[in-house]
């Protein structure tokens, strides 16, 4: 079946995170994605902070090309390996540009507007041009030139501010939460852009600031002080005017339950499932605001109870009784999860033999067509994979000039900077606080067969 996105063609010379995948979800979709790097400028997802661990944490003799952040972002794309800090680089990008529906671009604004690459110079090459920039926050204003990364803007946003125990420090929400709000508005951007195209024949520019984005996850913040001057507090897992709410130590290793009780009727019932029925007419806590005066007694009951069950126990039978509570899933419980599974939220991909990678587990996507089933088209490439393909047969070039090219460097197949490798065994990882746990025999728990 005809894929919603098959015939189109996506310039992809994003980095990182959150724009190569929603590259790859555009993939998904039936795009053709070439993504385009620098033998001297990776992607920084194939080695460096981002990167993951390799296979069975083999580096082999390509670790650029195995790491599994790069292989699980850029499924389905096809690899140009082209200097664009040299002229005959930036060239075959413009060449590219007028042969194509969208380029993506994650850079500060300087950059393309230094390349003359712009959207109002990158529509001269191609008048339909659909352009989507994400960048920290945007092209204008006094910080669009600041470099930024979702690990940092958490703090700038107000996120960190919000987030953190009462009267204790500023907290990050997670590792890189905002690159996910910003891949979900890529891929809503593009699909618009799109539209907008096929309705009017005319380009469009998606600038996608992810300083915004992350300010509109406190929203409620931000009018609370423009409508009565409050900046608010920080409150930890307590609800600013609900009681008992928190999360509660279960049975097990670092396992964890939350529990929230929005009225009376679910505080009754929270009382019998922990086998203290009596506590729901006790006047300490027989109304609302009494049992937020008395939250931390309230707290030593309930955790007395969960201590003695495993997470998934407490989630079971507390919602079995109309009390709202979960159990807080890690990576393994996610890999796991039997109703994940269900929804087929992950996807076995399997790797061309000579790349010594085999099958692969890779996350999916966050939504599901009735009328057509997705999946990944194929596993990410091997840098500069597909430089004959897209010069030769689609730019047209000549042997002569594709020879040239290589042949000064401008396009490649291996990094001219190679990145340094990080060997150490896997226990190694966890000892060093790199991985919280492993199971040796993920593939077998995971179903993965060879």
């Amino acid at each position: 079946m005809t894929l919603p996105l098959a015939g189109l063609r996506i310039i992809d010379i994003s980095n990182v995170f959150s724009l190569p995948y929603a590259g790859g979800l555009l993939a998904d979709l039936g795009a053709e994605v070439i993504k385009i790097e620098g033998p001297a400028r990776l992607d920084i997802s194939r080695g460096g902070a981002f990167s993951g661990v390799h296979p069975d944490n083999e580096p082999g003799d390509d670790p650029w090309n195995r790491s599994s952040t790069y292989n699980l972002l850029n499924r389905g794309k096809k690899s140009l390996a082209i200097d664009l800090r040299r002229p005959e680089g930036r060239q075959v990008l413009k060449d590219l540009i007028k042969v194509s529906d969208v380029l993506t671009e994650n850079f500060t604004p300087r950059v393309m507007r230094g390349w003359e690459l712009d959207y109002p110079n990158a529509t001269k090459l191609n008048p339909k041009l659909i352009m989507v920039s994400c960048s920290g926050y945007g092209p204008q204003g006094p910080y669009a030139q600041y470099p930024a990364q979702a690990t940092t803007q958490e703090a700038t946003h107000g996120l960190a501010h919000v987030t953190g125990y009462r009267g204790d420090v500023p907290s990050k929400a997670g590792q890189s939460f905002v690159d996910f709000l910003a891949t979900w508005a890529l891929v809503m951007g593009t699909t618009l852009a799109l539209r907008y195209r096929h309705r009017f024949d005319k380009g469009l520019w998606v600038d996608v600031a992810m300083y915004q984005l992350g300010c509109t996850m406190v929203a409620d913040r931000i009018l609370d002080w423009e409508a009565n001057k409050r900046l608010g507090e920080r409150i930890g897992n307590r609800h600013p005017w609900l009681a008992p709410q928190g999360c509660y130590r279960c049975a097990g290793d670092d396992a964890w339950c939350v529990i929230s009780v929005h009225d009376s009727h679910e505080w009754m019932a929270l009382c019998r499932v922990i086998g203290r029925p009596e506590l729901a007419n006790d006047p300490r806590f027989a109304s609302n605001d009494a049992r937020m005066r008395n939250h931390d007694e309230i707290d030593t009951f309930i955790s007395a109870w969960t201590a003695c069950r495993s997470k998934t126990e407490t989630m079971e039978l507390l919602q079995s009784a109309g009390v709202r509570a979960g159990a807080v899933f890690n990576a393994r419980d996610m890999h796991l999860d039997p109703h994940a599974k269900a929804r087929g939220l992950l996807e076995t991909l399997s790797f061309p033999p000579e790349r010594g990678i085999g099958k692969r587990m890779i996350l999916g996507r966050p939504w599901k067509l009735s009328k057509l089933p997705l999946a990944g088209r194929g596993p990410a490439p091997c840098l500069g994979q597909h430089n004959r393909e897209v010069l030769r047969d689609i730019l047209g070039y000549d042997e002569a000039r594709y020879a040239a090219l290589e042949e000064s460097g401008v396009i490649g197949t291996k990094p001219t900077v190679p990145r340094p490798v990080i060997r150490m065994s896997m226990d190694e990882r966890v000892r060093r606080g790199r991985l919280a746990s492993w199971d040796p025999d993920y593939k077998e728990r995971l179903g993965i067969q060879e």
